[in-house]
């Protein structure tokens, strides 16, 4: 009988016919949740079994070690490294708070394996000139051109990947040309150029562009005040709330790391993305492949196809972007509208021309599959059948509404006056009861209610699945943990945790001042209760994220509380939500960057201090760039504003702040309310993962354990603003590379797939920048006006004409509220 190898990673015997296979110049899958998702008892032996039964290569990007233990052959460190897939784990003694155990040389997940590096130089320069200079580029950029484009519809945003793609070619370049003079100051010996630009440089300002690519979210409560309530606000205001909203779930993130950095379960399927792409494309930069075309060559490609296509749906022919073809034929069939419009319809026609709209919300491209596949099941059940259900049965008085919008109305049909019911920022209840109450739309109705389940199925998944390693974590730190990379971290400092609390605390007073000193209603015990529950959601959210790679907002559910504890006060309720949401975002995505230097070896203490710089420079930029729009774009955040600058995000914000804040939940969700029913939601979250739970459980390698509840609810909560083209056309095009170009192509979806998404993403950015900037702002104007542009508007679906009709000086729903 054959010897067989032991893994002290996974405690399993490795059969010997696992053969070690040469290594591909294409980064490994990295979704490791397609086999452990909602499966504790997942059987390692089994798939070691079928790995070796399998034709499929097994690829590993790790530097391949020497045989004798502890050394390694020289080479380049910066490069791309692998090593051998089933091999016997040599360990090192350590000692640790009095009891000694091993560490193992390799990570027990086959994907982290695969993905990062399992050797390190902490002699490798990090905190250089370049790295400032590109990170701090990158940032501005970035943080300013995303700030311009959320407040359009449809919309891109340049991604994370975009910088990780085009960093390396600007670090080589500067590598080239900066002069290699060596500086003293302060005893500080620098220069401008270390030497070879390298991986640690370039993960450090990718990392600095991550922290801005979403923007602030504080910057729809400047827009809200200025374009729903009328209010005048002061460049101070604005700059100390969005800075100590963005910055304050920073400090958070300093717990958060025993739970969500150090375990090696935790892996982050973005950051193993990352960590892969790095690895390649420094292995392959300026190297010639005669098999294939180059990275740098098909991103190249694509860049400029995406950024001249673009032109025909974005400004030659605006139809085919928009393409509800089925109301071209019956433009005045309010059904049809209802069913295939794009605009205020469901968006059956599947299809679009523009990227753009297909990228709305997520990179199709970016997903994995079995998650998509969960939004799918989620978005046709909620938005395309149960929708049409209670819109042409009239629930709700919904039929004298569009099908789908993403604000208020009132009992005419009309959007909701905000101004008609609060006075000085203050709900008032003799205006509203003058005046209407709130109508919503058949989809707004439905994304509360999904909201609702969201959040409960968040708590019960993460009881149910997590509840014994969040327990284990609260006792634990880096040293206990016994992968090869916290081994190597260990080279490394760690952030003290009064860096986090001093963090914190400035940034607490800062809030304290914005809502003292300016009128915003807001009590500062009510931002102590905000931070609370931000703290007390953000392990739960975290490791689904760290797990799934889906994000869970529970947005709604900050607002639903705040409307009941600060009744009345809508600006109140709005900082409310964004001090608790962001609190738990920006920790949560803090964590997630800590992670990708945990793979890459940052040193922690440099991460810490370039995200917080680049946090508050991005701060500053949205602001003054959100200023800058306000001053110079004509009827910004207007339906019929020229160049779709419209605030999509902006008017959600708006009426949920109308909804919660102003008429309150009591009078609209509480029992006995008009949308009371909606309350069923919360039950039906909490109670679906619990038999999906056992059913994983019982048959652990069947489909039950792909799906995901929390994933299947908070997937949809893009809609509205989004609209049915947007989601029907993203899963198309995840259905397309994730499923059948992943299976049947799968050597060219590993090399090219994300340079696609990528190269889409920032073709259609650069595009949608050089029309606004050449063609549209400049005075006048250039404009193309033909049927192609027009037709789509000529539609019930554009003039959002409901199914009934209210007769002129007449009123719908109930005659007292």
């Amino acid at each position: 009988m054959e010897p067989k190898a032991f893994n002290s990673a996974t405690n399993i015997v490795v059969p010997s016919s696992v053969r070690h296979r040469a290594v591909p110049d294409v980064p490994e899958d990295v979704d490791f949740i397609m086999e452990h998702l909602n499966d504790p008892n997942f059987d390692y032996h089994s798939e070691l079994q079928s790995l070796s039964d399998s034709s499929t290569e097994v690829f590993e990007l790790e530097r391949k070690k020497a045989s004798d233990a502890g050394s390694f052959r020289p080479s380049e460190f910066d490069v791309q490294s692998r090593s051998e897939s089933m091999r016997h784990s040599t360990a090192s003694g350590t000692e640790t708070q009095g009891n000694a155990f091993e560490y193992d040389d390799e990570s027990p997940y086959a994907e982290v394996r695969a993905a990062v590096s399992s050797v390190d130089d902490p002699t490798m320069p990090v905190n250089t000139f370049r790295t400032w200079l590109l990170g701090l580029f990158y940032t501005v950029f970035i943080a300013a051109i995303n700030q311009i484009f959320i407040m359009r519809y449809p919309s891109v945003y340049i991604s994370g990947i975009v910088a990780q793609l085009t960093a390396l070619p600007l670090g080589k370049a500067l590598e080239r040309f900066l002069p290699t003079t060596r500086f003293h100051t302060f005893g500080y010996t620098w220069t401008l150029n270390p030497g070879p630009f390298n991986i640690k440089e370039h993960v450090l300002i990718t990392v600095m562009a991550n922290v801005v690519v979403a923007g602030a979210y504080a910057t729809d409560i400047v827009a809200t005040q200025r374009v729903f309530y009328n209010q005048t606000l002061s460049r101070t205001y604005e700059i100390l709330l969005v800075l100590s909203t963005q910055m304050i779930g920073f400090s958070m993130a300093g717990l958060l790391r025993r739970f969500l950095v150090y375990p090696s379960s935790m892996i982050w399927p973005g950051a193993l993305v990352n960590s892969a792409l790095f690895n390649t494309l420094h292995r392959t930069f300026g190297k010639p492949d005669p098999r294939h075309i180059s990275r740098e060559k098909f991103f190249t490609i694509i860049v400029a196809c995406s950024f001249a296509w673009y032109f025909v749906p974005g400004f030659l022919w605006t139809g085919l972007s928009v393409f509800n073809w089925a109301c071209w034929i019956a433009p005045n069939n309010v059904v049809v509208n209802n069913l295939f419009g794009t605009s205020t319809g469901l968006g059956m026609g599947l299809l679009t021309f523009d990227w753009s709209m297909v990228a709305y919300f997520s990179n199709p491209l970016v997903s994995p599959w079995w998650a998509e596949a969960n939004i799918a099941v989620g978005f046709v059940v909620c938005f395309w059948i149960l929708a049409p259900i209670l819109y042409y049965s009239n629930s709700f008085f919904m039929s004298y509404l569009p099908m789908s919008a993403s604000i208020a109305f009132d009992n005419t049909g009309m959007a909701y006056n905000a101004s008609q019911v609060v006075t000085n920022g203050i709900f008032d209840i003799a205006k509203y009861e003058a005046y209407s109450p709130a109508f919503l739309s058949a989809t707004l109705a439905i994304a509360y209610g999904v909201s609702f389940a969201s959040f409960t199925s968040v708590i019960v998944h993460t009881f149910l699945w997590y509840r014994r390693d969040i327990m284990k974590r609260f006792r634990s730190n880096l040293k206990d943990e016994r992968d090869v990379h916290a081994r190597l971290m260990r080279s490394y400092a760690e952030v003290p945790q009064w860096w986090y609390a001093l963090l914190g605390v400035v940034m607490l007073i800062l809030l304290f001042v914005t809502v003292e000193v300016y009128p915003t209603e807001l009590p500062i015990w009510a931002v102590c209760l905000a931070l609370f529950l931000a703290a007390l959601v953000s392990i739960p959210i975290g490791m689904i994220q760290a797990i799934t790679n889906q994000q869970i907002a529970l947005n709604v559910m900050f607002e639903l509380l705040a409307g009941y504890i600060i009744p009345g006060k809508p600006v109140a309720v709005m900082i409310f939500k964004c001090v608790a949401y962001m609190g738990t975002n920006q920790a949560v995505g803090f964590v997630g960057d800590l992670k990708i230097g945990h793979y890459m070896k940052i040193p922690p203490r440099l991460m810490f201090t370039a995200q917080v710089v680049a946090a508050f420079v991005g701060a500053l930029v949205v602001t003054l760039t959100q200023d800058w729009m306000f001053a110079n774009i004509v009827d910004i955040c207007q339906p019929g504003q020229p160049q779709f600058f419209t605030c999509p995000s902006t008017a959600v914000f708006a009426t949920s702040s109308l909804i919660w804040g102003g008429i309150g939940p009591q009078r609209l969700f509480s029992p006995g309310a008009m949308y009371s029913p909606l309350l069923w939601f919360f039950f039906i979250g909490a109670v679906l993962p619990i038999p999906l739970y056992y059913l994983a459980r019982r048959y652990p390698l069947s489909y039950w354990r792909y799906i995901n509840i929390p994933v299947l609810f908070a997937g949809l909560g893009s809609m509205p603003p989004a609209t049915g083209i947007n989601y029907a056309s993203w899963l198309v095009a995840g259905f397309f590379f994730q499923w059948f170009m992943r299976r049947y192509h799968f050597r060219w979806w590993m090399r090219y797939n994300y340079i696609l998404s990528a190269g889409l993403d920032a073709g259609v950015a650069i595009s949608l920048l050089f029309i606004f900037f050449f063609l549209q702002l400049p005075k006048g104007g250039v404009s193309v006006k033909w049927w192609g542009n027009t037709a789509w508007q000529n539609t019930a679906d554009f003039l959002g004409t409901p199914l009934r009709m209210m007769p002129s000086g007449q009123t719908f729903g109930p005659s007292t509220w």
